[in-house]
């Protein structure tokens, strides 16, 4: 990972997404539900999101917190 301290945003679909820890620290710091994916399965990972169109309101959030923030459009 070349950016190992960067909290990763993935577009998917209407919502960006955060995995792992990332999910953890996001849903912290957003107040955000966290959840998870693969429930029970041995990929199971943490989940965290939010609308696409809400960036404007979280992202500056993160960026408050001190969080470098990276992001995955869909193209």
């Amino acid at each position: 990972m070349e950016y190992p301290d960067a909290l990763l945003l993935f577009r998917v679909g209407d919502f960006y997404e955060t995995f792992g820890t990332d999910a953890v620290k996001a849903s912290g710091i957003l107040g955000i539900i966290l959840t998870k994916r693969g429930a029970g399965s041995t990929s199971e990972t943490e989940l965290a999101g939010f609308p696409h169109h809400s960036l404007n309101t979280y992202l500056p959030k993160l960026v408050k917190a001190g969080c470098r923030v990276a992001i995955c459009d869909q193209l």
